[in-house]
Parts: structure tokens; C-alpha cells; sequence
């Protein structure tokens, strides 16, 4: 079984899965509107009672997942968490609510699963598609064909944000629809012309907003299995009518969506005109599913983040040999030091395999500072399949590959993993070292107790090798800042 957890900033998603047949099979879902967002004030801080909500709901979702190994459970947070001043705070509450660990994902790691979702929930086919996600603080626009992404933006406009800046009283104009239209073309302006340029034949939304609205007109005779110009005219109208939030009484509109519906349809309105939309069509596939269709890939050793870490050493033109030697050098130290480290989780594989193969990626910056190139590069560029909090993790590993550690980086990290990854980031260190020469990279037998690492080279191999020695010499100073005793004979 796989379990899918969406934090989302309107509504919370759990779903679980089973694999069957090489696809899932869902056997559970519970959705809450927790609207995160709406506790998020002028400095970004969430209110406690939008964590009190978000906590009773995850405590909730946390019962049902109790039990389940924790690879197979991927939660995800989006725009709010990214948003929070607070978040490390509230995670911290939240991953005990959940009982497993939450990722914050970026906005283009949210489009990519999000037409990743869609795309399973669709007729296999080969035509190409728009596909438009309105969330709570957020909206997610990518063009793809079958399951393979062509262009994809975020941009930060949500229901629950436009509903609270435009619509705040509740009060709903055309002046007050005019102002938040606009300033929403103003928003999506700089990436509907990129992806204009992309040709699409279907038009698909995503997730509570745009099921809503079409529901809405699919139950008031406007259109029948789709949202067209004409229903979103006649829906604006009738909510202007209407004058106020608490008085939308249309057919299966809940409450809690209503206080957020203007925000949403001022949204789609926009897309409309920035994309010409003629006809959009809901399909019940979203982040979530695109979570464990993910998450099986995986499964299947069809992980999209290898395949990331291969464009980026082919794009910025990274030595493969010297990062093949590093990699498996280190991967022979953990093999080695793993077990008296504890450091047996692929988790902790991945990261430093990851590590070495980008630790010289600066360099196609500069070599002056080329870690801090390299460490930028990976914290901050669009990385398909990474969690923010992956990336800081190596972003931190390419930072202190080698010199003094900058221990700011590695304070950084979240506690529940620092001990972990300083570990990861010794073993890095005495790969990058042992390769010094760019060629086949010195052996020693490896030993670890407790805080304390030994390497042990052949007999007489040092004396040959007075550079390496000095090296050795200068990091046993250096990891002595990480707390780290390292003995070599």
C-alpha cells in the first residue's frame, strides 16, 4: 500500500492505494477544508488557529496511517508552507500529528505532479494539453502530452488569497470582479506568453475550485460536462447579484467552498482571456495522485530525480568521470561506515550518491567559490522530483565537501536528520579527498565507533603519497569543527 498526504492551502487530501496490476487501486480518501491559508497574516506568520485546524486534521489522517512503514507514506506541503515565516515551527507539530515526515515542495515540483495526477485519471492518448490547477494560494498551469511535461508555471495567485484581498467583507461587486481580473492577467502575463507558444487541443482542470464551478453549471442548465466562457459570464453575474458571500445559494455549493468561490472564478476568468479557453473540463485527478503515481515510480526504479541529476551534469557540463569516481567512492566508504552509523536507509544513499555526482557543478560558474556556486545552483534552481528540503540537504553536502565547514549550512538542517547528514557529509568529504587526482581514487578499509572514523590504507601507500597525508592532516583539524575524530595509519 502507498499513502498520499496534499497540505494543501485551502484542503487537506489523504488518499491510500494499493498496487494492483501495474497501476493503483484506491481503497481510501479524506479530505478536509482546513484553509490554511487564510491563517497566513501581513508578515507571513500562521495564526494557532490555522495550525490548531491543521493539526486536529493531520492527528485525524495520522490515525488512519498509523502503521504503514514510512516509505510508503509522502506527505507534501505547498504555497502556504512555503509562504509561512513559521513553518519550521508548525512542521515540527505537524510531522507528530502525521506521524510521518512532510516535505515542502516548490511551485514547479507542484505542477509536475499535479499533471502527473491528471494525466493518470485521463484516456490514454497522445493529444496535447493545457491543464490548470486554482488552489488555495496558488495556480498551476502546464501544457504536456501523455504523461510527459512540456512547459509548466506557478503563479502565486489562489482562491483563498484573492478572495481574501479582493472579496475580504465578503461584499461581491463587478468593480471589486474588474480589479482582481486585472490584477490577475497583470500576474499570469509574464508566462502566458511562453506558454502560448505551446499548441494544445484539450483543456483540463484540476482539483475543489474548478469542480465547483463546473458542477455549478453543469446543475444550473449552463453547460454540460465543461465550463465554457459563457457559464463563467453567467456565474459572475448571478454571484454579483447575489451581493454577498453568505448568500450564493447554488446547487451542491458548500459553505466553507462558498467563502472562497469569487476568489476562484475571478482566477478563471483570467485564465480564460490569457489562454483563450474556449471549453474546460474537469478531471478528478490532482496533486495527490500524482504524489503516489510518483512515489510508484519509485517502486519500479523509474525515479524522476536520477533523471534530473543527469541533465544537470550534462547541462552544466560536470567532469562524469571525476563524479562517477567520487560517487563510488563514496558509496564504498557508507557501505563501510553504514552499519556502526546507522546510515542503512536509501534515503541516506540517495543523498550522498546525489552529492557526489553534482559536487563539482559550481564550477561551471567559477572555480573561485565554486562550492558556494554549486550549493546556490542546487538550493535554488527548478529540480523535478526534489523537495525544497532535499535540495537544502545538498545544497549543505556540496557547500562542505571540502575545506572549513561552514556550519551555519549544516545548523540549517532539520534537527530530526543533522546528525545524519553531518555524517553524510564526512563521508563526502574523504571521497572528494581520496579523488583528489582525478584518477583511480586511493583505497582504505573504513571503520567507524561512535564519533570517531579511522582509515586504514596499505602498508607503505602514504609514504608514496605525502599530498594525501597532508590532506588527511588538514581534515582531521577540519571535522573536528563537526565534532568528528578521523585516525588514519
Amino acid at each position: 500500500m502507498l499513502a498520499a498526504v496534499d497540505l494543501g492551502s485551502n484542503s487537506f487530501h489523504m488518499i491510500v492505494a494499493r498496487v494492483h496490476g501495474g497501476g493503483l487501486r484506491t481503497l481510501d480518501r479524506h479530505r478536509e477544508m482546513v484553509q490554511l491559508g487564510a491563517g497566513l497574516n501581513k508578515k507571513n506568520q500562521l495564526s494557532k488557529d490555522a495550525e490548531r485546524r491543521a493539526l486536529q486534521c493531520l492527528r485525524r489522517f495520522g490515525q488512519r496511517l498509523r502503521g504503514m512503514p514510512p516509505g510508503a507514506v509522502r506527505a507534501v506541503g505547498t504555497n502556504t508552507l512555503r509562504l509561512a515565516q513559521n513553518a519550521r515551527e508548525f512542521m515540527r507539530a505537524a510531522e507528530r500529528a502525521l506521524g510521518h515526515p512532510i516535505e515542502v515542495i516548490a511551485g514547479h515540483e507542484e505542477a509536475r505532479l499535479i499533471y502527473l495526477g491528471v494525466a493518470h485519471s485521463l484516456p490514454p492518448g497522445r493529444a496535447p494539453r493545457l491543464v490548470v490547477d486554482i488552489g488555495g494560494g496558488s495556480t498551476e498551469i502546464i501544457v504536456g502530452r501523455g504523461f510527459k511535461v512540456a512547459q509548466l508555471a506557478s503563479v502565486q495567485a489562489g482562491c483563498v488569497a484573492c478572495s481574501l484581498r479582493y472579496f475580504p467583507d465578503g461584499v461581491i461587486t463587478a468593480k471589486r470582479f474588474a480589479q482582481a481580473e486585472l490584477a490577475l492577467r497583470q500576474e499570469l502575463q509574464p508566462v502566458a506568453g511562453r506558454l502560448r507558444a505551446m499548441e494544445w487541443e484539450q483543456c483540463i482542470g484540476a482539483s475543489g475550485t474548478i469542480n465547483a464551478i463546473q458542477e455549478i453549471a453543469r446543475a444550473s442548465g449552463w453547460s454540460e460536462d465543461a465550463v465554457t466562457p459563457a457559464a463563467l459570464a453567467r456565474l459572475r453575474k448571478r454571484m454579483i447579484a447575489a451581493g454577498r458571500v453568505d448568500k450564493l445559494d447554488f446547487p451542491g455549493l458548500k459553505r466553507a467552498r462558498a467563502a472562497v468561490l469569487p476568489g476562484g472564478v475571478a482566477i478563471l476568468a483570467a485564465l480564460f482571456r490569457a489562454f483563450s479557453i474556449k471549453r474546460l473540463r474537469y478531471a478528478p485527478g490532482a496533486l495527490r495522485e500524482g504524489l503516489l503515481y510518483d512515489m510508484l515510480g519509485r517502486v519500479r526504479h523509474e525515479d524522476v530525480r536520477a533523471r534530473t541529476i543527469e541533465e544537470l551534469i550534462e547541462r552544466h557540463a560536470i567532469d562524469g568521470a571525476q563524479a562517477r569516481r567520487v560517487s563510488t567512492s563514496a558509496l564504498r566508504l557508507l557501505r563501510q561506515a553504514g552499519a556502526g552509523w546507522e546510515l542503512h536507509a536509501q534515503p541516506w544513499r540517495n543523498l550522498l550518491q546525489w552529492a557526489a555526482r553534482l559536487h563539482e557543478i559550481g564550477l561551471s560558474v567559477s572555480y573561485s567559490q565554486y562550492r558556494k556556486h554549486g550549493a546556490y545552483l542546487v538550493e535554488h534552481a527548478d529540480l523535478p522530483g526534489f523537495s525544497r528540503q532535499e535540495q537544502q540537504c545538498l545544497a549543505a553536502l556540496i557547500l562542505n565537501q571540502r575545506g572549513k565547514p561552514v556550519l551555519a549550512a549544516l545548523q540549517a538542517l532539520p534537527g530530526a536528520m543533522r546528525g545524519e547528514l553531518i555524517k553524510l557529509c564526512v563521508l563526502l568529504r574523504l571521497a572528494v579527498l581520496l579523488c583528489r587526482n582525478r584518477r583511480t581514487p586511493a583505497t582504505a578499509r573504513v571503520t567507524v565507533q561512535g564519533a570517531a572514523i579511522k582509515l586504514k590504507f596499505p602498508r607503505g601507500w602514504l609514504s608514496k603519497h605525502p599530498l594525501t597525508r597532508a590532506d588527511l592532516n588538514d581534515e582531521a583539524q577540519h571535522l573536528k569543527m563537526l565534532r568528528v575524530r578521523l585516525k588514519f595509519s
